[in-house]
């Protein structure tokens, strides 16, 4: 890559692959937003792999953030705890980078992938803001990678996974761009939270070498869709829309059209998994469209693969929120309205084994049946994944647990509650939703500090998970690491037929 220019501004011009592009500075850091990593997947490129985005002449101005992925709004009141910005344009396929100096060389590299069930979700997040990373001697990367039906569903006639691909080529281009804004391509960590930690753990598992480091926050390693599950969700899509189940049919449509058919969908999947109807696959995670098993870009489940050995090379810190799925129970009412005689459908639908759930209820009667509900998602669908990724992926691997409680009634330490102390954006507006308007500012120097030290020595500060399964649990008090907690929930999962 080219050397940097100084500005007029102060900013710095940075030579692309592509082209030139100008940024912006606040506060020392240099950021450079909306850098297009691929072509727009529209038109021709529609249900494509991702392309190379065309070059361009002159100097690019980078000082906002481009388009985002087509996407629902979230409903309801998730509009206020998880902010969503939707920025219109063709151009999506773009990454935000901040570094504390474009002429430096051999600082190290994180790039976030962002959450979102694999339906929402962008790098124009403010919480995901880079700039504290820059700050503290890191360049800071996020991503737009293709969303809902346009990313994930399986299409006859159009390659699976596009979501998936697009993520590499982000990576691809992290490696071959990014020495120019100083960072290092040989010390990358790739992290993610939820459908992001689940990208992060797919990647692991496929052993592309485009990576050092990964952190994967309340994300698991089993969610991938047999072929013939993930059609089951294209067939009833298409019927609703009127088109054929393939490729050439949803082209048909423009993207806006399918998304209130596609929440619909995600909406009965997560409401009431039913293996009958959605395929046992699609079923046990609660999501409607995911990374498929297609045999060639994702030959194996992510969890299976790392257990085999993927992604051995690679250092992992893993871990869950206490309370992840009170998120998604407690502030649409619906784990106020549960009542005992659901926990049994519900929990089998997901594939949770009998003797889990007469434990629980055995082993939690103080618990209301929403509560219990989301105990069980939590471990089932969260805590209980990590823990086999982190068993299966060897030595290499520390985890953690983040158990502060949200202010809000009934959340707790719910899922997505750790974002603003990983980034040091408590001040962000975006953060108040779930933390409140007084979080410990302390909790998030302590996260933002791990995550870097991870990121820069390969150590966040604690001990291996190793045989003794050391969990640096981070609640805001004593922060401490503990030995196997809750190791009586764990026996149970792992003992059940």
């Amino acid at each position: 890559m080219a050397a940097t220019e100084a500005t007029d501004t102060g900013a710095a011009v940075v030579q692309t692959a592509y082209g030139k592009v100008r940024g912006s500075v606040t506060g020392g850091v240099s950021a450079y937003l909306g850098i297009p990593y691929a072509a727009p997947p529209f038109g021709a490129n529609r249900f494509r792999p991702p392309q190379p985005p065309r070059p361009w002449d002159g100097v690019r101005d980078a000082t906002a953030y481009g388009p985002t992925a087509p996407k629902p709004p979230y409903p309801r009141p998730y509009d206020r705890l998880l902010p969503d910005p939707a920025i219109p344009g063709e151009d999506c396929l773009n990454l935000n980078v901040w570094t504390p100096d474009p002429g430096a060389t051999g600082l190290p590299v994180m790039v976030w992938i962002h959450g979102g069930a694999f339906r929402n979700g962008s790098g124009a997040v403010d919480i995901y803001n880079g700039a504290n990373f820059a700050r503290d001697g890191v360049v800071c990367v996020t991503l737009n990678y293709r969303l809902g039906v346009e990313g994930f569903a399986h299409l006859p006639g159009a390659p699976a996974n596009r979501g998936l691909r697009d993520q590499i080529a982000a990576l691809e281009w992290v490696r071959d761009n990014i020495a120019a804004f100083g960072g290092d391509p040989g010390q990358v960590t790739v992290f993610g939270e939820s459908a992001g930690a689940m990208s992060v753990l797919t990647l692991l598992s496929l052993d592309l070498g485009l990576f050092r480091r990964a952190i994967a926050q309340s994300g698991s390693g089993a969610v991938a869709q047999k072929p013939e599950d993930a059609l089951l969700v294209t067939t009833e899509m298409a019927a609703r829309l009127g088109v054929e189940p393939t490729a050439a049919g949803f082209a048909a449509l423009d993207p806006a059209a399918i998304l209130p058919v596609q929440a619909a969908v995600a909406a009965e999947v997560a409401m009431l998994p039913d293996p009958g109807r959605w395929g046992a696959s699609t079923a046990a995670t609660a999501m409607s469209l995911v990374p498929v098993l297609d045999g060639e870009s994702l030959p194996h489940r992510p969890e299976d693969a790392i257990a085999a050995g993927a992604g051995r090379d690679v250092d992992l810190l893993i871990g869950t929120t206490t309370d992840e799925f009170r998120l998604f129970l407690m502030p649409n009412g619906l784990a106020a309205v549960a009542t005992h005689d659901l926990i049994g459908p519900v929990a089998a639908g997901m594939g949770f084994p009998p003797e889990v759930i007469a434990g629980y209820r055995a082993a939690h009667p103080e618990l209301t049946a929403g509560e219990l509900i989301a105990a069980l998602c939590t471990d089932g669908m969260f805590r209980m994944p990590s823990i086999r990724v982190a068993e299966g992926h060897g030595e290499r691997t520390w985890m953690y647990e983040f158990a502060w409680r949200s202010p809000e009634p009934g959340l707790g330490a719910c899922h997505a509650l750790e974002l603003g102390f990983v980034f040091d954006n408590l001040r962000s507006p975006e953060a108040e939703g779930l933390a409140g308007p007084n979080p410990p500012q302390g909790l998030a120097d302590a996260m933002h500090r791990a995550w870097i030290d991870f990121a820069v020595h390969g150590d966040p500060g604690w001990r291996r998970y190793g045989p003794g399964r050391a969990v640096r649990v981070f609640d805001g008090a004593a922060d401490e690491v503990v030995p196997d907690p809750r190791a009586d929930d764990r026996r149970l999962w792992f003992t059940a037929p």
